[in-house]
């Protein structure tokens, strides 16, 4: 089994819901990154998402857009995502690591020298915001080979058919994005979305966890009630990006302070 499978196995024995929460590598400096990780992990993540600075994030409202902006100003990239998460393994071999971002620097860099790259740093998953699963074939085999796992997304426009093609196909978990939009809008509609989640939950055959609008504890735990785990982004970036003159240790600080209801709320719901 795959870090991530035995996490989620894991969560599933205990009756708990995952907690995922999404950074910047590089933001809110280049040394904060690994300490927010470590930070994380011991607030109580369950899997984290390291972002993938990138020029153009397209599906990310202006927070996590700012925090791409900061980080390649700084000279993060791909390569240096992937010396994190090595040096993130080197003290952690058990939490699971996903990279999340966008097509273009795997293509730049391709698809076997990435995922070999990223399997030999310690990487469990990818997900690629503007990768069809239509047209993930080549991909999804590098990874295989390398034993990445391709994190897929559905959303609320999801069509049926695509719908069933993503529940055949989906590795490690189905991230369900609760809104048509960007990342850090704020118009969330728990209600809609558990109904959605709910019927998606019954087709999928890997865990579902649901994504953007998350904010604070009572929207994690709102949003939880038929996900089997939350996704934080913008709220957890904004928080530690408010640190950024203050150093490592107050970033991973406030990475901690933050996650930390989170984990107590969704721990509440067992």
């Amino acid at each position: 089994m795959t870090r991530i499978d035995t996490r989620f196995a894991a969560l599933k024995a205990q009756s708990r819901k995952a907690l995922v929460p999404f950074v910047t590598a590089g933001d809110p400096s280049l040394e904060a990154t690994v300490p927010v990780m470590h930070a994380l992990a011991a607030a109580g993540a369950d899997v984290i998402e390291l972002g993938v600075p990138f020029s153009d994030p397209m599906a990310d409202g202006p927070t996590i857009q700012r925090s791409s902006e900061r980080a390649i100003a700084r000279g993060a990239g791909l390569s240096f995502a992937l010396r994190c998460v090595a040096e993130f393994r080197e003290r952690d071999d058990a939490t699971p690591v996903v990279l999340m971002g966008y097509l273009n620097p795997i293509e730049i860099r391709g698809a076997t020298r990435f995922a070999t790259e990223a399997a030999a740093a310690g990487v469990d998953g990818v997900l690629l915001v503007d990768l069809p699963p239509e047209e993930a074939a080549e991909l999804r085999a590098a990874f295989a080979a390398a034993g990445l796992q391709l994190i897929l997304l559905a959303s609320p426009t999801t069509t049926d058919q695509r719908l069933a093609l993503l529940c055949d196909d989906a590795q490690g978990y189905l991230y369900y994005v609760s809104f048509a939009g960007v990342t850090g809008a704020d118009r969330l509609d728990a209600a809609a979305a558990n109904q959605r989640l709910s019927e998606i939950r019954q087709r999928s055959r890997v865990p579902v966890v649901a994504g953007f609008g998350i904010k604070d504890a009572a929207s994690a735990a709102a949003m939880a009630r038929e996900a089997e785990g939350v996704v934080v982004g913008s709220a957890l970036v904004a928080a530690i990006a408010a640190t950024h003159s203050e150093g490592a240790g107050a970033a991973a600080e406030a990475a901690a302070a933050f996650l930390t209801p989170l984990r107590q709320a969704l721990d509440g719901l067992a």
